[in-house]
């Protein structure tokens, strides 16, 4: 395993070098979760606030959702799983593999809460992997209300927001070169 122990520098952390225990401990359990079977182990040593907590997921962001839809009221019993690789080719010809891990449970609420992530990096902003997951989940609805005459010809198809009313999602993309904007 890998130790890491630090003290902030203040020619580095120019604006503090005071640390929160629960913001590392929320990163930290995010990336447990998005990196299955890994063991964090959090350890606060600072005199009379010292505190420690432990993270381990096996089935990793299957785990996240879960979580995030405890006390709801589910509309399945257990999550949808999707996972996938793909070959992508890079600028200079090569081929290099992208991985998508997407997991989703409907729930009773109103709104969505979908979390796009891109090689363990939150991206609150979204991205292509959320753009592609919206419109690719409102195509396959459509599909299969349609292939399933859930819904008749001449009516409207439904929208993005009728497709994700209720939705929890964790999207993560492992890619070898992405691309974020500043």
């Amino acid at each position: 395993g890998t130790k890491v122990t630090f003290f902030p520098d203040a020619s580095i952390f120019t604006i503090t070098t005071e640390f929160s225990f629960d913001y590392l401990s929320g990163r930290l359990r995010e990336l447990a979760f998005l990196n299955p079977g890994i063991r964090i182990h959090l350890t606060d040593e600072r005199g009379d606030r010292a505190r420690k907590t432990h993270f381990y997921y096996e089935e990793g962001i299957s785990e996240f959702v879960c979580q995030l839809a405890e006390n709801k009221h589910l509309i399945h019993d257990d999550p949808i799983v999707i996972r996938g690789r793909r070959a992508v080719e890079t600028g200079d010809g090569k081929q290099e593999d992208v991985f998508a891990d997407i997991v989703l449970h409907y729930t009773a609420d109103y709104h969505d809460n979908i979390l796009p992530f891109a090689n363990s990096i939150p991206n609150p902003d979204g991205g292509t992997h959320l753009t592609g997951f919206r419109s690719a989940l409102t195509r396959v609805i459509n599909k299969y209300a349609q292939d399933n005459k859930l819904v008749k010809e001449k009516d409207p198809a439904l929208t993005g927001d009728d497709c994700r009313e209720g939705i929890i999602c964790v999207i993560s993309i492992k890619h070898p070169n992405p691309r974020f904007n500043a």
